[in-house]
């Protein structure tokens, strides 16, 4: 059973949200003009996927394809259409965008919905530095689009136009925590002790069976963003260390850490981005090392795109990014919750399932 997809169709609750889908609008054509603008080819690539990511704590919605004779194959609702954009990097594509619709389970409140679109753009041959313009760019386009002087979220601020600030991962932490953060990281891995016992010493609670990225997360969460969020500007953070890399590659003159940022405004994650691995046999094994601890927490795996992988390692020098749509189109109206500024939210249970 489930409520009235929260109402949202009635006449009175829709007039209510109408300025902010308006708004949605015009941001969507906006953006997709300045992709255009810069030699992009808008993709759309498949929603069904083998697999929906191979993070620890990505949660996809499963299903299947059943062939003519009845045969079942096991798939999934992406939780972004990274593998598959990649995949047409290694084809000979050099700039490409999609507006992806993905899908995210577990995740639901005020900034997440289980329904989203990411504009997810790559750059062939060009560094992620790139990418921290890009962002920036976009920012001033939504804005305008929105007829918005500032981005804005609750009781925070932050001016669309102005340069963001940028921080390493190590400064932020050295700054806002009183916390090295690479003097715990060595040969690509994290020493959870040692950071659990820096996270203490300024206040963060850690659990005994934290591992390095949970205690790095808690730091991030507790003592890192509430500070950004304290920004009138925009704010990128990069260089996340090596065990939080993700899909990026390690930097050459300091391989503690990585080429991924992620960009804040007004305390709101917007955008994660990466200068992209391509050593498919780096990153298989990150994709089982975060597999096997998805495992030991959830007793679930997703099963690897070896497609994907064998495609990697046919993917020039790139770089791509993953910027929240509907986060963003937040900030540039002022609205308070996601659903706000989504045509037709999905509808919530009206009780724990069973």
């Amino acid at each position: 059973m489930t409520k009235e997809a929260s109402s949202d169709w009635r006449t009175q609750s829709h007039a209510a949200r109408r300025p902010y889908l308006q708004a949605r609008g015009l941001i969507v054509t906006a953006l997709r003009g300045w992709f255009a603008a810069q030699d992009f080819i808008e993709v759309e690539t498949p929603i069904v996927q083998v697999s929906p990511g191979n993070e620890t704590h990505l949660h996809a919605f499963g299903t299947s394809l059943i062939g003519p004779g009845g045969e079942a194959m096991p798939l999934y609702l992406r939780t972004s259409p990274e593998f598959a954009c990649k995949k047409l990097l290694a084809a000979g594509e050099s700039r490409i965008v999609e507006f992806a619709r993905s899908f995210r389970n577990r995740e639901r409140g005020r900034l997440h919905h289980p329904e989203f679109t990411l504009i997810e753009w790559y750059r062939a041959n060009e560094t992620y530095e790139v990418l921290m313009k890009d962002c920036t760019a976009l920012l001033a386009e939504a804005a305008r689009a929105a007829g918005a002087t500032r981005l804005a979220h609750r009781d925070r601020s932050a001016d669309p136009f102005a340069a963001p600030l940028r921080l390493t991962v190590a400064e932020a932490f050295s700054r806002y925590a009183g916390i090295d953060v690479l003097a715990t990281v060595r040969d690509g891995e994290g020493d959870p002790q040692a950071l659990a016992r820096a996270a203490r010493q300024a206040g963060v609670t850690t659990a005994d069976d934290d591992d390095w990225t949970d205690v790095f997360s808690r730091i991030l969460a507790d003592k890192v963003e509430p500070r950004l969020a304290e920004q009138s500007r925009a704010v990128l953070l990069c260089d996340y260390p090596a065990p939080v890399a993700a899909l990026a590659r390690l930097k050459v003159d300091d391989p503690r850490v990585s080429e991924r940022f992620e960009l804040y405004a007004c305390g709101v994650e917007l955008a994660n981005g990466f200068g992209e691995l391509t050593d498919a046999r780096e990153q298989r094994r990150r994709f089982e090392q975060a597999m096997a601890e998805k495992y030991r927490r959830y007793g679930e795996r997703y099963p690897l795109d070896d497609d994907f992988l064998a495609a990697l390692g046919q993917m020039p020098p790139a770089c791509g990014v993953a910027l929240g749509l509907d986060r963003l189109v937040m900030l540039a109206t002022g609205a308070a919750r996601i659903e706000d500024v989504l045509w037709s939210p999905v509808a919530e249970p009206a009780a724990p399932l069973n």
